[in-house]
C-alpha cells in the first residue's frame, strides 16, 4: 500500500473512533508500518478528530523521527509493541471508557482482564494482560508490554486505556473495536448469571482459527 493510502487510512479510521466516542478531547493514538519498515504516527495533542494526513510524524526504519509534528509521547509503547510481536503491522491506543472501568475494578484478573464472552472477543482479540498504572509517556510502560515477551496482542494499562497491536490498521481498528465491546458486556453483567464461553468452547475456536490462546 503506497505511503499517502497509509496516511489516508490512519486519518479515516481515528476519525471513526473519535466521532463514535470511543475516545475523547486530544486522547488516543494510531501508528501503523510503512512499506520500507518505518512508521505512521499521529501526533501528540491533536483530536484524533481532526487529523490531517500531511502531518502525522514520520519514522524511518531506525526509529527516528525524520518528518511530520511531534509524535504522540506514547511512542515507546508502541515501539515495544513493534519489538516483541513479529506480525504487527499496527497499533492503537484508546482511552475507551468501559476498558478503562473494566481496567480499575478489583477483581479484574491481571492476566486475563478481558473476560471470553464471544467467540469475536476470542478471535480479534485473545488473552489481554491489565499492566499496572504508569504516568503516561513513561518508558515503563514500554518495559512492562517486553516483559510479556509477545505473548499478547493487547493489554489494558490501569487507569488509562486499552492498547492493541495488529497485523494491519483495519484489523487493530476491528480488534480494538471488540474489546471495548467486550468490556462493555462484562460491566453490563456484573452482579448476574451470565455465563461466559466455557473452556471447551475457546478451545474449539483457537483450533478453527488457528489462534494464540495460553
Amino acid at each position: 500500500m503506497s505511503e499517502s493510502k497509509l496516511r489516508e487510512d490512519v486519518c479515516y479510521w481515528a476519525a471513526s473512533l473519535f466521532d463514535r466516542g470511543l475516545t475523547g478531547g486530544a486522547s488516543g493514538n494510531v501508528s501503523v508500518q510503512t512499506e520500507d519498515g518505518g512508521l505512521l504516527v499521529t501526533p501528540t495533542g491533536i483530536s484524533l478528530g481532526r487529523l490531517d494526513p500531511a502531518r502525522l510524524s514520520r519514522f524511518d526504519a531506525k526509529g527516528r523521527h525524520i518528518d511530520g509534528d511531534p509524535p504522540t509521547k506514547e511512542m515507546p509503547l508502541h515501539s515495544a509493541f513493534y519489538e516483541t510481536r513479529s506480525g504487527a503491522g499496527a497499533v492503537v491506543h484508546l482511552h475507551s471508557t468501559h476498558s478503562v472501568a473494566l481496567s480499575m475494578l478489583p477483581e479484574t484478573d491481571p492476566d486475563d482482564a478481558i473476560p471470553p464472552l464471544t467467540a469475536y472477543a476470542v478471535m480479534r482479540v485473545g488473552k489481554v494482560s491489565l499492566l499496572p498504572f504508569f504516568v503516561p509517556g513513561d518508558p515503563a510502560m514500554a518495559d512492562a508490554v517486553r516483559s510479556l515477551g509477545g505473548r499478547r496482542s493487547a493489554v489494558l494499562l490501569a487507569n488509562h486505556g486499552p492498547v492493541v497491536a495488529s497485523s494491519d490498521l483495519e484489523a487493530a481498528i476491528f480488534a480494538m473495536e471488540e474489546l471495548e465491546e467486550t468490556a462493555k458486556l462484562a460491566l453490563l453483567l456484573r452482579g448476574t448469571k451470565a455465563v461466559p464461553l466455557k473452556h471447551d468452547q475457546i478451545d474449539a475456536v483457537v483450533r478453527k482459527f488457528k489462534l494464540e490462546w495460553d
